[in-house]
């Protein structure tokens, strides 16, 4: 595995034809993806320089390491910026968040580890389930978004990521019902009884509760088992509250839906809608598609052999070529925020998944910085 040193290697040049193939893992080639026009001064027609975009990292990938144990590991893998979880399921090993917000001696102090290591604080995530059908949950989850926004009002971050959560199918269930087929008649009702009664107003009152606190970015991550899943469902949400709420494009989940990536950053990033990136591959497995279609996902390693499809690092599902793809597009709409390694590879778990995607990413994104050069 490359240290840190390699990411500046002169050998970089030939980064994508040395890697485009190995990379791909187990797949088939994917199709090359139509490469957009960099953006453009319109007055001159000159070409403006891409953004190098920071390349950071979501914490939950280091459980088991104290702080000041992320933020040394964070400098020796050359990462930039960082993504921290402050609850709900990522949970806020790294964060304590009530002490942060109350006592500003503390705050100081947590945020000069990472100033100290010239690694910006990004982003803060809670991903949880503010609208669950239980209401201790609900709650829970609901304070744990309303304390990070303050957090983040304190650290001048400006984007906020989560789920967007999902409701029972009625007043009296007792668990969420993800529902994306409206057939038979009483699904479509449920379905509906879902935006009007819980979603869209709980997301009113949140954005508006961020608005309050100078907080203008609700990245919501397109995840399954959730009301907001693609990029249909984040724009109607959208439409319904407002320009608070955008996505975290975390293309993993978008992969095995079909999706073509740069079509979608290019549809979201035109109308400002991508507050966030993750960055994860998924693997698709062409002969478990076949047989078994894409509702097939495995998470354990040892689940692999019957998985139509997984998580991987960046560039184990995907060749690097695509990824070049992606990140120029990501470029060329103007996308403001980081890239964020999460890593949930069942293969290359931890430090080891989060490095091969560094690598990649750092390689891509200097390649694509050369082309305008």
């Amino acid at each position: 595995m490359p240290n840190s040193s390699d990411f500046s290697s002169p050998t970089r040049r030939g980064f994508l034809a040395t890697t485009g193939g190995v990379l791909a893992g187990a797949v088939a080639a994917p199709r090359n993806l139509a490469a957009a026009e960099p953006q453009s001064d319109e007055s001159s027609g000159v070409a403006k320089p891409r953004r190098k975009i920071p390349i950071g990292v979501f914490d939950p990938a280091f459980p088991d390491l104290t702080l000041d144990q992320l933020v040394e590991k964070y400098a020796s893998m050359g990462v930039e910026a960082a993504e921290i979880g402050t609850g709900g399921y990522p949970d806020n090993k790294h964060c304590p968040m009530p002490e942060l917000i109350t006592d500003s001696a503390k705050l100081k102090a947590w945020r000069k580890k990472f100033e100290d290591h010239n690694i910006q604080i990004s982003v803060l995530s809670c991903h949880g389930n503010p609208v669950h059908p239980d209401k201790a949950i609900a709650d829970r989850d609901a304070e744990t978004f309303k304390q990070t926004v303050q957090l983040a009002e304190k650290l001048g971050v400006k984007v906020i990521v989560g789920f967007s959560g999902c409701p029972g199918a009625n007043p009296t269930d007792k668990n969420p019902n993800w529902i994306t087929y409206r057939w038979p008649p009483e699904y479509a009702a449920a379905q509906d009884w879902q935006w009007k009664e819980k979603l869209i107003p709980y997301w009113k009152g949140a954005a508006r509760y961020a608005r309050e606190h100078g907080i203008h970015r609700l990245a919501l991550e397109m995840h399954p088992n959730f009301c907001v899943y693609n990029p249909l469902t984040l724009l109607k949400l959208r439409e319904a509250v407002g320009e608070e709420i955008g996505a975290n494009n975390d293309l993993s989940h978008l992969f095995w839906q079909g999706c073509n990536p740069v079509d979608v950053i290019h549809m979201l990033g035109k109308q400002g809608a991508i507050f966030h990136a993750h960055m994860k591959d998924t693997v698709l497995y062409p002969d478990k598609v076949a047989r078994y279609g894409v509702l097939n996902f495995v998470f354990e390693k040892q689940d692999l052999k019957t998985a139509s499809d997984a998580f991987r690092a960046v560039g184990y599902g995907h060749g690097a070529s695509q990824w070049k793809d992606i990140m120029r597009a990501y470029m060329d709409v103007g996308y403001d925020g980081i890239f964020s390694v999460e890593n949930e590879d069942p293969i290359l778990s931890g430090e080891v998944g989060v490095e091969r995607a560094l690598y990649v990413l750092k390689n891509v994104r200097e390649e694509l910085l050369t082309e305008t050069a």
